[in-house]
């Protein structure tokens, strides 16, 4: 693995850290009223982990049959996490 493979990397985790907690500080104020909430959302929020989980596994274990390097196996099974915080994000700052 390269230096800019880790650089790469270690950025794409950094973003996904901070949109997550976009996403948890959004939800957090719209559970405590302090911002309109869709209905479903509380329901949304936990039916969306084990689907997500899900298919960075598969991911994940598509590139290690693939003989991927260990950085590409990351930001394998870190794409489909970051797509869908991504798309929450987006959604709940509507």
């Amino acid at each position: 693995m390269y230096p800019v493979n880790l650089v790469s990397l270690s950025t794409k985790a950094i973003l996904l850290a901070f949109e997550a907690q976009t996403v948890m500080a959004l939800r957090l104020m719209a559970i405590s009223g302090l911002i309109p909430q869709k209905a479903g959302e509380n329901n949304r929020m936990v039916a969306e982990k084990l689907p997500a989980l899900s298919k960075a596994n598969v991911a994940a274990s598509k590139a290690i049959m693939a003989g991927k390097r260990p950085d590409q196996v990351i930001s394998a099974a870190m794409a489909p996490i970051s797509r869908k915080v991504r798309a929450n994000r987006k959604r709940l700052m509507k």
